[in-house]
């Protein structure tokens, strides 16, 4: 799961300027309190109709993401974030299942 999930080489270059427990402070803070604020971000924007909020909601989990070497979470954000509003919430539900795939590989790669 982790190596699909995350990028092995991005993860490891942020631990090695960072720091192995700086980067687990960083995972913690990313997967349980930031990204699910801009998931909450994301769903509130889409519902008021509040397009540029949606884009830099969206921009905010892509670069986040990325950083992580999230880069399938990375890339469905990107998506949403040059695309506008969804017509549903079908695209959301999509990044929530990514975040939570990238969630655990996260903690997983920070507990080893």
């Amino acid at each position: 799961m982790t190596a699909a999930t995350i990028d092995p080489a991005t993860f490891a270059e942020l631990q090695e300027t960072a720091g192995a427990d700086f980067v687990s402070d960083l995972v913690a803070t990313f997967v349980d309190e930031e990204a699910p604020q801009m998931l909450a971000e994301l769903r509130a924007a889409r519902a008021e109709g509040a397009a540029e909020r949606f884009r830099r909601a969206a921009h905010s989990l892509k670069s986040n993401a990325n950083t992580f070497g999230a880069l399938q979470l990375g890339e469905l954000a990107r998506a949403l974030e040059l695309g506008g509003l969804p017509a549903d919430d079908t695209p959301l539900a999509a990044l929530e299942a990514a975040h939570a795939e990238a969630a655990a590989a996260l903690r997983e790669l920070t507990r080893g």
